[in-house]
């Protein structure tokens, strides 16, 4: 056949061509299970078809405000009703979602206000006083809207209207106002701060659509889960399970306030089956007293920094099955995993938890992972030893940093994302982080793994979390120095003692020089901000960044 006849008549057209976007899972979830509980918090419950009807109200109010294509339209709430009805609702008044982390301070909040130039802003009561803090920063003021939420403390009002009156301006028979392209945005997400400077990350409605399926074929989400909300929805959407759980027709229950006591107790009431968990969460399981075995199975997702191996192997001895996965900001969500192998639940406890504590291999719907020189792009070899920097690339890829084509060069340098993690592969292809890019110390010449002596000091019965960091010495250049935050009514060793501790499992030169007991500073989702440790041990990267802060 002649090789140009596929190129005549087969043209894209209106019937076999829709822009990729999420927003359509809610229609059809409200379509084929209207009654469902599509929505629980606390004692307030509402069906797909209620949760529709709101979000198309929402999307309306916003429409008829004068909100339209291109603006930015903030939501500043823990995880709520209001936060899942604000991933529907703002874009389908073409606007870009963007929810803040409740966390950060009203300088915080500020600058990304006006980086984003916000045009409208919702605010659940509890933060008003972080709002208006941060709204006193600024030349323009966004148009402010009030949630009032029965189970938050009561703030003050400083709204021009409330959450529940906007939705009563809009129509329900509103249509929504779809992509025409689905490059468009549809999410504004800013880093978490772990180096300080966070960025404004876009991503589009076909990256989130993609991940959002990629999350339920990967994690093999089953039809109708019931999925708690633990992970923050500021973070990445809530690594895009505010939309996937959508579209598995699924239950969101949502939780304000995340402890050991909420989740066990969600899990009790209202037969919860699935959660994602930062490493925080993960140690307040694993340290909860006293707790029975599930009767039920209870799977989970963990990203973020890895958790200590003993707070993985006291999880999955309560009965949660964990799955190990990587994921950032950028790529909108966790399109790595450690897929468990056959075979390795035949392995010793100890083993086992080795190889869950790998990052692993890329997703199916997922194009390309590479651990390689980060200049050259020469992949490292399979095994286990030979470190470079794990590049990225695919579908969900962010479109790039808002007002920072520099950094968005640099991002997408070569063609890969460069996530700035350094890793090994292993033998069977997995891969497994062993630092980040800034956080590898240079002590006298050689390269020493943070994480390397984080997980040894892990071990200790005392520790809860660790964190190395780089500190400046005169003859070696750096050393290791560790911050520790030890576990409650746990009898506090000494510096010494963990020192000493060390060295009877590391290369002496790997183990820290200093030791430092304190509460160790994290972001919401359980990172550790290792610039502010970077800052107390006086590296040089400290002081190079706060030199040309000043």
């Amino acid at each position: 056949m002649n090789a140009g006849a596929y190129e005549k008549g087969l043209d894209r057209c209106k019937a076999n061509y829709v822009p990729l976007t999420p927003l359509g899972f809610l229609d059809r979830a409200a379509l084929v299970h209207p009654a469902r509980v599509a929505v629980i918090y606390g004692e307030l419950q509402r069906t797909w078809a209620e949760t529709r009807e709101r979000c198309y109200r929402l999307a309306s109010a916003l429409v008829t405000r004068g909100i339209g294509t291109g603006d930015t339209v903030s939501i500043l709430s823990p995880n709520t009703p209001a936060m899942i009805e604000a991933h529907y609702g703002v874009p389908l008044a073409g606007a870009v979602l963007n929810t803040i982390n409740h966390r950060l301070d009203s300088e915080g909040v500020a600058f990304i206000l006006r980086h984003s130039e916000c045009k409208l802003l919702m605010v659940d009561r509890e933060y008003a006083g972080l709002a208006s803090a941060a709204l006193d920063l600024l030349d323009n003021r966004p148009v402010i809207i009030d949630i009032e939420d029965h189970l938050a403390q009561v703030g003050p009002t400083i709204g021009e209207t409330n959450y529940e009156d906007l939705l009563s301006e809009g129509d329900p028979s509103f249509e929504g106002i779809w992509p025409t392209d689905e490059w468009q945005p549809i999410a504004l997400n800013y880093t978490s701060g772990t180096t300080g400077d966070p960025k404004g990350v876009v991503v589009s409605h076909r990256g989130t659509y993609l991940m959002s399926l990629l999350q339920m074929t990967n994690w093999a989400l089953p039809h109708a889960p019931r999925y708690l909300w633990t992970l923050p929805m500021f973070h990445a959407n809530g690594w895009c399970f505010a939309w996937a759980i959508t579209a598995a027709a699924g239950t969101h229950v949502c939780l304000r306030k995340v402890s050991a006591d909420t989740v066990f107790d969600a899990i009790a009431t209202h037969r919860v089956d699935h959660f994602c968990a930062a490493p925080i969460v993960m140690g307040m399981i694993a340290n909860s007293p006293d707790r029975e075995p599930l009767e039920q199975p209870v799977r989970v997702l963990t990203a973020g920094s890895p958790p200590p191996l003993y707070v993985l192997n006291a999880v999955v001895s309560m009965g949660f099955k964990v799955d190990h996965v990587f994921g950032i900001t950028e790529v909108s969500g966790t399109p790595v995993s450690c897929v468990w192998q056959d075979g390795w639940d035949d392995l010793p406890a100890h083993d086992r938890g080795k190889l869950r504590m790998r990052q692993g291999a890329r997703a199916a719907a997922f194009e390309g992972l590479m651990v390689a020189d980060p200049e050259t792009l020469q992949p490292v070899p399979n095994d286990g030893q030979t470190t470079g920097e794990l590049l990225l690339r695919g579908n969900t890829v962010m479109m790039g940093y808002l007002k920072n084509e520099g950094a968005t060069h640099k991002a997408f340098q070569s063609g890969w994302f460069h996530t700035g993690d350094v890793a090994v592969v292993h033998h069977d292809g997995y891969v497994q982080i062993t630092d980040r890019c800034k956080d590898v110390i240079i002590s006298g010449g050689e390269n020493i793994s943070s994480i390397e002596i984080e997980e040894t000091i892990q071990n200790h019965p005392a520790v809860l979390y660790a964190a190395v960091v780089a500190q400046p010495d005169d003859r070696w250049g750096e050393v290791p120095c560790a911050f520790i935050e030890l576990k409650a009514n746990a009898e506090p060793p000494t510096e010494a003692e963990v020192i000493e501790f060390c060295r009877q499992r590391l290369a002496h030169y790997k183990c820290p020089r200093r030791v430092v007991f304190i509460e160790l500073p994290k972001t919401a989702t359980g990172k550790i901000q290792k610039f502010l440790l970077r800052e107390q041990a006086g590296s040089r990267d400290a002081i190079v960044r706060l030199a040309s802060n000043g």
